[in-house]
């Protein structure tokens, strides 16, 4: 390819780029053109929408309504607005769109941009002034319609409530003169409405409305909840008043302490409270009169448990003031005893005064709780407390007294447990000497060849043993723990020198049963002969294991399975 055609693709590609960029400057510029006068025609629109037909045709309603200087002075008001807006406001609009014109054409993109927002700020103050200046206008224009609206629903109301009064006025016999007052008032406001909307006075007009939305809904409120303010405060409570009287005395005259809970006081307030209640009821004011009429009246329920509370009080306490005593000399009896006997159990057994030192600790417990208990009956005899309270004591005393009570049975255990085991290691002693008599009977009436040597070290220290428990059991004191260790040491040699001497007899018979057994093959077997002989040689050496061993392994071989011939010729000779 030569120079000239790299030439003329360099060029040509130069043209295409040049070209491209002009297409796209060019779509730039027309989008920015347009989106500045999309921005611009919607200031223009939103400018022009400021003044519209609405506010001159209210305008216009409200002076043909004029019959009074305050509406003539509203009105005028009301003008000089209206034109501040249209003859100074828009046309300060007007030329800040025309200095927007001349940014964008100037391309003064960064003024302009400026100049657009303060102008769409600016449009939008003038319409919130626009909107405001309406919204007054069409309280008076809107004013009949809206309040003529609003009389009707409170007429239908209002004719539900006289209704209601008039089909139930016995339940209001305590205030039908204040409600028939106000129903009085009511029509009177009615008619004066009227009147003032005929004359065109809607500032007043206003103002009737809102009385009498007032009025007829205190006086709904009212028709509600007399009757039942009524019917509390003048039968329900004074009723409940009398009888948590009557309750409160009987109790007094029956020796119960009830000072505590203030119902001579509490019923004055009471009463002054529904007082209070029923004087601003004659003036048809019920704030929170059910409430407070519902709160007394749930404290004078409360009391008849309360009530209850004393008597079932005065129960528990009665039976504790009868067992409580009597449990405590009792334990105090026993208490007594063992500190009398603590230096006989001294003498008898090791004990420390470490060991017994929970029996001045018992004692003392219960010479607190008799105290105590002295006390609380002191306070039951001189009325000073409530049956609640004093149970409440007397319960806490009777735990108290459990505690001690435990306390009590672990030392009698304890104690108990050291002569339990002395007395049954004396019974312990006598059962180890009759196990060793039956191990040396058993020795001797078999009558071996030679008893062997294990057997005599084995008796001499169950013997041993024997004279060492006995000796503790006629040491004074007693040992409990050393004694205990004594009598499981010597059982345990006596009943070994029993199984030794068992087992020495049973391997000495079998033994011999043995070589009894085998001499009827002696003639027939050489070798047997000479193992038989050298049984009966183990035999009377006093090696009675080995005996046994050599003569069922010699007769093994002439009848096997020997050994389970022995044994049960062993099991019946025992049967």
């Amino acid at each position: 390819m030569s120079s000239n055609t790299f030439i003329l693709l360099g060029v040509t590609y130069f043209i295409i780029a040049f070209i491209i960029i002009i297409v796209v400057l060019t779509i730039i510029n027309k989008k920015e053109k347009n989106k500045y006068q999309l921005k611009f025609n919607e200031l223009e629109r939103n400018k022009n929408l400021i003044i519209s037909a609405g506010i001159l045709s209210e305008l216009n309603k409200v002076e043909g309504l004029i019959n009074n200087q305050s509406l003539q002075e509203k009105f005028d008001d009301w003008k000089v607005r209206f034109n501040e807006i249209k003859e100074v406001d828009l046309p300060k609009i007007d030329d800040q769109l025309l200095e927007i014109e001349e940014l964008h054409r100037q391309r003064k993109s960064k003024e302009l941009k400026a100049k657009l927002a303060e102008t769409e700020y600016q449009i939008y103050f003038i319409k919130t002034k626009t909107n405001y200046l309406l919204n007054e206008i069409k309280e008076i224009t809107l004013s009949e319609d809206r309040n003529r609206g609003s009389i009707t629903k409170l007429k239908a109301k209002y004719r539900e409530i006289v209704a209601n009064y008039n089909n139930n006025k016995d339940d209001f016999n305590l205030v039908s003169g204040p409600i028939e007052l106000q129903f009085d008032r009511v029509d009177k406001l009615f008619s004066a409405f009227e009147v003032t909307i005929d004359n065109n006075n809607y500032q007043e007009v206003n103002k009737i409305v809102k009385v009498l939305d007032d009025v007829i809904g205190n006086l709904d409120l009212v028709i509600k909840e007399a009757p039942g303010i009524i019917m509390l405060g003048t039968k329900v409570l004074p009723a409940k008043i009398k009888d948590v009287e009557l309750n409160a005395t009987k109790l007094i005259q029956d020796g119960f302490n009830i000072d505590y809970l203030n119902i001579d006081y509490n019923i004055e307030e009471a009463n002054k409270k529904i007082k209070d209640i029923l004087e601003r009821l004659n003036v048809l004011n019920i704030e929170d009169s059910t409430l407070d009429l519902k709160t007394i009246l749930d404290y004078y329920e409360s009391l008849y448990d309360i009530f209850d509370k004393e008597r079932n009080s005065r129960k528990v306490f009665s039976d504790y003031q009868r067992t409580i005593l009597s449990r405590t000399l009792k334990y105090d009896k026993i208490t007594n005893d063992l500190a009398r006997k603590i230096s006989e159990f001294k003498y008898s057994y090791d004990l420390t005064d470490e060991d017994m030192k929970i029996i001045p600790v018992i004692h003392q417990e219960l010479k607190e709780i008799r105290i105590d208990y002295d006390q609380i009956i002191e306070a039951y005899r001189s009325k000073k407390y409530a049956f609640s309270r004093l149970s409440k004591e007397m319960d806490t005393l009777n735990n108290r007294l459990i505690n001690t009570k435990e306390k009590l049975d672990e030392a009698l255990n304890s104690i108990g447990n050291l002569k339990e085991d002395e007395v049954r290691a004396r019974e312990q002693l006598k059962e180890i000497k009759e196990i060793l008599r039956k191990a040396q009977h058993r020795i001797v009436s078999y009558k071996l060849p030679v008893i062997p040597k294990k057997y005599y070290v084995e008796l001499s220290e169950a013997k041993q043993a024997v004279k060492e428990m006995v000796k503790e059991l006629n040491t004074k004191p007693i040992s409990i723990k050393t004694l205990n260790i004594r009598v499981d040491t010597a059982r345990d040699l006596v009943l070994k020198v029993y199984n030794t001497a068992n087992n020495l007899v049973k391997t000495a018979y079998m033994a011999e049963m043995a070589v009894v057994y085998g001499n009827r093959f002696r003639i027939v077997n050489r070798d047997l002969d000479e193992s038989l002989n050298m049984s009966e040689s183990y035999y009377f050496k006093g090696d009675f294991k080995k005996s046994l061993e050599n003569s069922i392994n010699a007769i093994n071989v002439i009848e096997p399975n020997f050994y389970d011939s022995l044994m049960s010729i062993l099991e019946e000779q025992v049967k």
